[in-house]
């Protein structure tokens, strides 16, 4: 395989979609207007704009959407979830250069060990953080 062509799988396989909202409402067999009311909406066209990506949900609807199917928001909103969780990794990554610059302290010890958690992908919740 020619290396352009694994770079164009790679890329293919790599992309995600920003959300998944129409796969999971095509799998359950709920039209828009049904899935619209169970959010609440008058109709089913707020859930065909999420859908088409053309306005995201208010974080009240995206814990609706998690309800409804039963999935947690990072594999509703996949796309989105890689482009946030990229950013964090490359400002995790600029933190800690800044930090390893820095006169070592206390302090600066335990920040570089939360920066290296988020970094693990295991993050920093409150029973984490010792």
């Amino acid at each position: 395989m020619s290396r352009i062509l694994a770079a164009k799988l790679h890329l293919f396989v790599s992309y995600k979609l920003e959300n998944y909202l129409r796969t999971y409402r095509k799998r359950s067999g709920l039209s828009q207007d049904e899935v619209g009311f169970l959010l609440g909406c008058q109709n089913g066209t707020k859930v065909s704009r999420y859908e088409r990506f053309a306005r995201k949900p208010s974080l009240e609807t995206l814990f609706a959407y998690e309800v409804v199917f039963g999935a947690p928001a990072r594999e509703l909103f996949a796309g989105v979830y890689h482009k946030v969780e990229k950013r964090i990794m490359n400002r995790t990554q600029f933190l800690t250069r800044k930090l390893n610059r820095a006169t070592p302290d206390r302090m600066a010890t335990r920040k570089l060990e939360i920066l290296k958690a988020i970094t693990s992908g295991s993050g920093v919740g409150p029973d984490k953080i010792s």
